[in-house]
């Protein structure tokens, strides 16, 4: 019998009920009894290891006071305000990846802040497009990267702060120009050489998917022109409910321990459906949830914007998360489907969107919460630094000599090429039923079984008409598979998705699709260019997924890629 009590329920709060089957229900009960009276929730305010593994996570917990931090500092917010108003710049480019722009792009999203664009694909066509909306003499650059040596965001920095110097004069353009960075980073080094108009910290204790509410989300709030002070304020609602040592009572503690006991049940995929006002929400989501628990062999793998099914086909590997805002109930219908059909799922309906960021905080906190039910370090990501090591070795032999490295295909035929390693393309020749592209796709996507997951990879413009074909792509997967399915656009999921299904559980079937590019453009400085930097990433990360043994199909469609992605759906 499913538990369809509301729960946790508070009018200062975003709202939050959960339905759990009674397979679940015990052990969730039994959960929240071990917490509170084990005092663990006090126990991560205090900063104990222990409550994880014993390790250095300590060091990594300051996102648990930062509201209350910033609060106390809200004049360089509001100074910042000022400045950008009386500067009357035009448009705002945001330059990062991962943390440093999921966050931003949720909030520029949101608030429906269209002047507010990111930069976060080293794809030359995307930095083309993105670089052909703005008027350069009047854009205001934000260059967001906690290390200063993120390869992504230098790119970046150094393209547009060319771009700029051509229009203003190199004298002038650092005055467009803000960084956020960690104290004595490379960035900041180059920020004062350069004469930035701005230079904001973010705090080393503070790792990049758990930083919304620090400088890196609010610094871009303030240059939308959102009122800091009441967003802060708002998300502290939640930030003084996670203290609470009550299990039972505590908003964030309560939806990790959910996630953590239905991943012990075999749950491990958290389905995401948000509302259309807060969409974006879910892309956030996903590389906090993916990043912090996917590690040593598990993971919770999360699954956005994935097109709705009839609930009795989805399979028992799922747990559902819905968030909507104050009087949409568009989700309702489907909400009472998957949890009369015995799924485990929770329901958030934020107050207004203004109160967005108490989201951010119940998800970390949750997340935190989940990591040590999972018995893992929520705070690392050792995964995501493997595709960046294959990809830096290819940059360098590029450096010295000028040519990517050779790579042959194990098939070719008319517009695609197929690569995989040895071993796996042996298993694909084998299992065709013919030696055609469409039939070795199929192989590939046939290996799909009981508790599997599907993930698309497009290192490809993240345009409307791609992603189109793609999500199409992806539920002719899930329609015929029933299985659940990813998407994601690189290089942007390295920084996000691609811990979970390198670090995580082998229960992945990946198609990773690339191109040739129409027009290349070069980095400032450096011998290799943006399509020679985005094919160093999608080599790495192809090879990466590779020598951990996941079932890793490459389609290679050329330089038409509305075209190819047209071809390859046809084929799927």
């Amino acid at each position: 019998m499913a538990d369809t009590r509301p729960k946790i329920i508070d009018r200062m709060l975003n709202s939050f009920t959960f339905t759990l089957p009674g397979s679940i229900e015990p052990e969730f009960l039994a959960a929240l009894d071990r917490w509170t009276n084990e005092s663990m929730i006090r126990r991560i305010w205090q900063k104990d290891p222990a409550v994880w593994t014993g390790g250095d996570e300590a060091k990594w917990l300051d996102w648990l006071g930062i509201v209350g931090e910033e609060l106390g500092d809200l004049q360089k917010y509001r100074d910042l305000a000022a400045d950008l108003a009386a500067a009357e710049f035009t448009d705002v480019l945001l330059m990062g990846m991962g943390g440093s722009s999921l966050c931003p792009e949720v909030l520029a999203m949101t608030f429906g802040k269209v002047n507010f664009h990111i930069v976060d694909s080293t794809v030359p066509a995307q930095i083309k497009a993105v670089a052909g909306r703005l008027d350069l003499a009047r854009t205001l650059f934000i260059v967001a990267s906690k290390s200063g040596s993120t390869l992504e965001p230098n790119c970046f920095k150094q393209y547009f702060f060319d771009r700029v110097s051509e229009v203003v004069g190199r004298e002038n353009a650092g005055k467009q120009f803000i960084a956020i960075t960690d104290p004595g980073s490379k960035m900041e080094m180059v920020a004062r050489q350069d004469g930035f108009r701005h230079v904001f910290y973010g705090k080393p204790q503070i790792g990049g998917r758990f930083s919304a509410l620090s400088a890196f989300g609010m610094i871009a709030a303030a240059s939308m022109g959102l009122d800091v002070e009441r967003f802060l304020k708002s998300s502290g609602e939640m930030v003084n409910a996670c203290r609470g040592d009550n299990a039972s009572d505590n908003p964030g503690a309560a939806l990790g321990l959910i996630l953590g006991v239905c991943h012990a049940a075999g749950r491990d995929k958290l389905t995401i459906f948000a509302a259309p006002e807060i969409q974006d929400l879910g892309a956030w989501m996903e590389q906090l949830v993916a990043e912090s628990t996917g590690k040593r062999g598990v993971a919770i793998i999360p699954v956005d914007r994935e097109q709705t099914q009839s609930a009795d086909r989805y399979g028992s590997d799922r747990v559902f998360a819905f968030l909507s805002v104050k009087g949409d109930s568009k989700l309702d219908e489907h909400y009472a489907a998957v949890t009369a059909a015995g799924h485990p799922a929770v329901m958030i309906e934020l107050n207004s969107i203004g109160d967005l960021g108490q989201e951010f905080f119940r998800w970390e906190f949750a997340t935190a919460v989940t990591g040590a039910v999972m018995g893992i370090d929520p705070f690392d990501q050792p995964d995501v630094e493997s595709a960046k090591i294959e990809a830096r070795k290819i940059t360098d032999e590029y450096e010295i000599t000028g040519s990517l490295p050779d790579e042959a295909p194990f098939f070719a035929s008319e517009g695609i090429s197929l690569f995989t390693g040895d071993k796996y393309s042996q298993e694909l020749l084998a299992a065709a039923e013919e030696e055609t592209a469409a039939a070795i796709i199929d192989a590939h996507l046939s290996s799909i079984g009981k508790g599997d997951y599907f993930a698309l990879l497009g290192y490809v413009e993240m345009n409307a008409e791609n992603e189109q074909i793609m999500q199409n792509i992806r539920t002719s997967v899930l329609e015929r598979f029933e299985c659940a399915t990813c998407l994601g656009f690189g290089p942007r999921f390295l920084h996000s998705t691609g811990q979970a299904y390198k670090g995580g559980d082998n229960n992945g079937v990946f198609l990773q699709i690339t191109s040739d590019d129409l027009a290349d453009i070069p980095v400032p400085g450096q011998k290799y260019t943006f399509g020679v930097v985005k094919a160093a990433q999608s080599r790495g990360d192809f090879q990466v997924l590779v020598d951990r043994g996941r079932r890793a199909l490459r389609v290679h469609i050329g330089k038409d890629v509305a075209d190819g992605l047209k071809e390859l759906a046809v084929i799927i």
